[in-house]
């Protein structure tokens, strides 16, 4: 049967490298999201006022492109960052920081709400989680320059956005993975647990999120 899952997550948090990884281990195909393709980004980062609208759009249209290509494909895929994201916390950030003033923040959302509609959700969401001194190593390892100006500050709103927003997320099930216990890079173990709780979640199985022992996972009630 074919599947559609989209990896969510914060900044830096190693959502294309387990985009990458688990396409590899299921043979599926990887979407990945289009952050060298924004004309926008790096002038987003020197001055988030004059360009986050503009950042934002480019990302919806390109994020919705994506979507519809997935939903379309003819084998199961992997979204690296779903469109919601976009909307639910790097829109409403910005907006809330009163980046985004409100005439373009409602017509944002506007055509947002519109599009989404319209698209059916993924079969499931995986939300890797990581505290804000995880997220600043990874983007220093990483290396792009337009993203060594990022603060902690601003990561710790995104992250606080994300919980807010996968609490009540409702589309679709919802795997949240502790990235700041699983190596899934070096440590094929906890990648193959993360592959296997995938399948649990497919397949109807109990909700799951993964507990204080990195390979041990806690079952939940599923609310």
């Amino acid at each position: 049967m074919k599947r559609f899952v989209a990896v969510a997550g914060n900044i830096g948090v190693g959502k294309s490298t387990l985009v990458t990884l688990l396409c590899q281990r299921l043979g599926w195909q990887p979407f990945f999201e289009p952050v060298d393709e924004n004309p926008y980004l790096a002038d987003f980062y020197q001055d988030m006022r004059a360009w986050a609208f503009h950042s934002q759009i480019f990302f919806l249209t390109r994020r919705l492109r994506i979507h519809h290509q997935l939903v379309g494909h003819p084998t199961s895929a992997i979204q690296d960052r779903s469109v919601y994201e976009d909307a639910e916390i790097f829109a409403h950030n910005l907006y809330r920081q009163g980046l985004v003033g409100e005439r373009d923040y409602r017509s944002y959302r506007e055509l947002y709400q519109v599009l989404t509609e319209l698209l059916p959700p993924p079969d499931l969401v995986i939300y890797l989680r990581a505290s804000v001194p995880t997220l600043l190593e990874r983007i220093q390892l990483r290396g792009r320059d337009f993203e060594r100006a990022i603060s902690a500050e601003y990561l710790a709103q995104l992250n606080a956005l994300y919980e807010e927003w996968i609490a009540r997320f409702s589309l679709c099930p919802v795997l949240t993975v502790p990235a700041d216990q699983l190596n899934y890079v070096s440590n094929h173990q906890h990648l193959d647990l993360i592959a296997e709780k995938i399948h649990e979640k497919l397949t109807g199985k109990e909700e799951v999120v993964f507990g204080a022992d990195e390979m041990t996972p806690m079952f939940l009630e599923t609310g």
